[in-house]
């Protein structure tokens, strides 16, 4: 299989489209493995000058629609294999995809993740009953945020403020214009959701990934005690290494030990990366038969699907 250098290369001499390549190189991952395959792939990394001017970078509910049309056909008996290269986004979203997905494949999905999915992708891989990664690759914490701030971090600050206050109660002028910035519901609406997080996923590695073990609930609390702390895990940003997610006790499969698996793997994702930095797509979903939502963007940064067949 061809490395990233190849691949840039086979585009310039051979005058393929995008689209072309990442066609022809999911057949040859399907025909290696038998399975149905479906990239997710948003374009973060690539335009992160375009993220404050428009959405849908991240995970949120038009994705379905492109889940949808990548799904109508497949033969459901031969599972599902997710490509997942994200930053996260909605709890909802992440809960609704993965409650349509297991309605269809049931617990017979395996995540791969190629470089990075985060936040609620990490949520949605730990959904499947296997995730395979590599030495390049990486989870993420599972704690919420709210408009970009951390919900464990908001209630921490609270409570030191409650507790520095009822010793020294002349930092009150300190503290109140820090407090002042957060609505009065906004301590509940945090609580409830880190506690939604943590049911889901925990539901989830439950009734899926050690579906049938006897321990599954000690180790699905294991997890979630790792994932889901903030206190633990310092950032929201925090890289979690192929290595350290066996640590913690998921399910984790190392690309590293099929070379021909991760050539395949590896091929497909240097072909979506590939269009995602030299195409205005901001998000990609496609199946090995070539069906595929692209969410584009345009001259005017206006936003748009497309869904080449």
């Amino acid at each position: 299989m061809p490395d990233w250098k190849e691949l840039i290369e086979e585009l310039r001499a051979t005058g393929s489209t995008h689209d072309q390549l990442r066609r022809k190189y999911l057949a040859k991952l399907y025909d290696f493995t038998g399975r149905n395959i479906i990239v997710y792939y948003s374009s973060w990394l690539q335009k992160k000058d375009l993220r404050g001017q428009m959405s849908g970078f991240d995970v949120n509910d038009e994705d379905k629609n492109g889940f949808m049309s990548a799904i109508h056909g497949l033969d459901k008996t031969r599972g599902l294999d997710i490509f997942l290269h994200t930053p996260g986004g909605e709890i909802s979203a992440a809960e609704s995809l993965v409650d349509y997905l297991r309605s269809i494949f049931g617990n017979n999905i395996r995540a791969i993740v190629p470089q990075l999915a985060m936040s609620a992708g990490t949520m949605i891989a730990c959904s499947c009953k296997e995730i395979l990664m590599g030495k390049h690759s990486s989870l993420g914490p599972i704690d919420p945020q709210i408009n970009g701030i951390p919900t464990h971090g908001i209630i921490e600050e609270f409570n030191r403020a409650a507790q520095e206050i009822s010793i020294k109660p002349y930092l009150i002028p300190l503290w109140q214009p820090i407090i002042a910035k957060y609505n009065p519901t906004l301590i509940g609406e945090c609580e409830k959701a880190m506690n939604w997080a943590s049911e889901i996923v925990k539901d989830w590695l439950v009734s899926g990934m050690f579906e049938n073990d006897p321990d599954a609930e000690t180790k699905a609390n294991g997890i979630i005690s790792e994932l889901a702390d903030h206190a633990l895990t310092k950032s929201h940003a925090r890289h979690i290494s192929m290595e350290r997610a066996k640590q913690i006790g998921l399910n984790i499969s190392a690309l590293e030990d099929d070379q021909n698996l991760q050539e395949a793997v590896l091929s497909v994702h240097h072909a979506c990366i590939l269009t995602l930095e030299q195409t205005n797509t901001i998000k990609l979903i496609q199946n090995q038969n070539g069906v595929a939502f692209l969410k584009q963007f345009i001259a005017l940064n206006q936003p748009m699907a497309i869904m080449p067949q």
